[in-house]
Parts: structure tokens; sequence; C-alpha cells
């Protein structure tokens, strides 16, 4: 059996999920022809952790499983160059807001007046209950 050293990633289980998640709109052949993979066998070597992601290939992917680009390519930081590299990307460059992320900003900031509020325990545990966690 072939070995697959990026099955246990989190980029690897996220575009399983997405192509499950679509799947009733459209094929993963679909998903593979609209990221421009030469072969759509492709995105099942990124599903089952054989392959890595190109970074190159990050917006075309993204677009193709209708997810956030800065979050699929915090993903393949984290699988193509190793936590070390992706964590140092990240102190240069910042961390990458993704859409979602963006509008839980812009939802904090309203509610708050922009008046730029802490992190307390209390709101803490608020966001936390939210997530079951």
């Amino acid at each position: 059996m072939p070995k697959k050293p990026y099955a246990e990633t989190r980029l690897a289980k996220y575009i399983d999920k997405r192509v499950m998640e679509l799947k009733p709109r459209k094929s993963q052949i679909e998903i593979a022809v609209e990221a421009g993979f030469v072969s759509v066998n492709m995105l099942s070597m990124l599903k089952n952790g054989s392959s890595k992601l190109p970074l190159d290939r990050v917006p075309s992917l993204a677009r193709a499983l209708e997810c956030d680009p800065a979050y699929l390519l915090r993903l393949t930081l984290e699988q193509v160059e190793g936590d070390t590299a992706a964590h140092a990307l990240v102190e240069i460059m910042g961390t990458p807001v993704t859409g979602n992320e963006l509008g839980w900003l812009q939802e904090i900031r309203e509610a708050s007046d922009h008046s730029d509020p802490r992190m307390t325990s209390r709101g803490r545990a608020a966001i936390r209950a939210i997530f079951r966690k």
C-alpha cells in the first residue's frame, strides 16, 4: 500500500470534508476540473494524504471548494512548510483572516460601538460556550 505522509494533516481532512459537503451540487471530478488539475486524481491524492497541495494551486482550489482562500492557504502552509515555517510566515506577514473570521470581528466592533474591548474571562467564556468548549 502506498505511503500517505499527509493523511493526518488538517488540510487533507478539510479537503475531504468540503468535497463531501459539496457532493449534492458537484462531483469530485467537477471540483478537480474547476481547480485546474491536469489529473482529476489529484484531488483524491490530496484528500487521502498521498500528495501535498502546491501553493500556486490554493486560489483555484479555494474557488472550486467554495471556501475562503486565506483559510486554505493557512492549512497549506502547515502542510507544505511544516509548523515552524508556517509560524514564521504568520509572524512576518500576520495571521491570515478568513472572510468568516472578519464577519465575527465586524460584529464585535459593532456590538461594542467600536470601543476596542479587552478580552475578559467572561468574554472568553461566552465565545467558548458558543463552540461548546
